[in-house]
């Protein structure tokens, strides 16, 4: 389990940098908005990509 585990953050890290590789002003733009974002609405972005992830994880396994 510990090397699947190492391999999903591997992948996560590798999928989190293709937009900062291939368009890094449109990166920066979208940090720019996400930092002025109500507390309130960032945790609702969590919490939407945590219930994603976990319904993915559901129907893979």
């Amino acid at each position: 389990m510990g090397s699947s585990l190492l391999m999903a953050f591997a992948l996560m890290l590798v999928i989190e940098g293709i937009l900062p590789f291939v368009a890094p002003a449109a990166w920066r733009d979208t940090f720019l908005r996400l930092a002025q974002m109500a507390d309130g609405q960032i945790r609702f972005v969590g919490l939407s990509s945590m219930l994603l992830g976990l319904a993915l994880l559901w129907l893979l396994s």
